[in-house]
């Protein structure tokens, strides 16, 4: 029995987030010189209105080489 009573279990990352840790995450700038895959033109439509701030988004194309 463990004594550590306030343990919690690991819940485990979505889909999304799982995937996020093998690819490269882009900012628009990469996506408007890109523009090949459907969230990469959705994130630059959204960057593209005024005010708009974004984290950048993981890119299924720069996956394991570096993208320049």
């Amino acid at each position: 029995m463990s004594k550590n009573k306030n343990f919690k279990k690991k819940t485990p990352p979505s889909s999304i987030d799982k995937n996020r840790f093998n690819m490269k995450v882009v900012t628009s700038d990469v996506c408007a010189r890109c523009l090949k895959c459907e969230r990469g033109r959705r994130y630059l439509q959204k960057m593209s209105l005024p005010g708009a701030v974004g984290k950048g988004v993981p890119c299924i194309l720069t996956k394991g080489k570096a993208y320049g």
